[in-house]
């Protein structure tokens, strides 16, 4: 009996563990080929179903301002940071990681990352901001 228990323990821990979603991770590749600033950021994701989601839904026609993307994701940062710091059950994303809004990371890191929260809440429904735009939007 004890032994089923135990056994039983380490199912229930592993299927907790498992279930974490992992968030975004903002990554820097530093590259020494040219004279110029070749410093270039990217969003690792962890998740082939946004990667497929963001191949569909990435339109030149819908792109705004790189100063829009940067001010809704340092919102977005900010609250998905607040939420993870008091995760309950309703909550089971890491937090971003190395995110500084007074950083310039470019039109395409800021763009993916806008579009993972857009993914986040359109697609999985789950709300992070409240009244928070749409990419659906004109």
């Amino acid at each position: 009996m004890k032994q089923f228990l135990l056994i039983l323990a380490l199912i229930v821990f592993v299927a907790a563990c498992s279930t974490q979603k992992s968030a975004v991770n903002v990554t820097k590749n530093d590259s020494s080929e040219g004279l110029e600033d070749s410093t270039e950021y990217d969003v690792e994701t962890f998740d082939l179903k946004f990667e497929n989601w963001y191949d569909l839904n990435n339109k030149p026609s819908k792109y705004r301002s790189q100063q829009y993307y940067e001010s809704w994701n340092h919102q977005y940062v900010t609250a998905w940071n607040a939420k993870c710091a008091r995760a309950g059950q309703d909550w089971h994303f890491e937090p971003v990681v190395g995110y500084d809004p007074n950083e310039d990371y470019g039109f395409d890191m800021n763009h993916k990352l806008f579009y993972y929260f857009m993914y986040v809440e359109n697609v999985l429904k789950i709300k992070i901001i409240p009244h928070g735009p749409s990419i659906y939007d004109p």
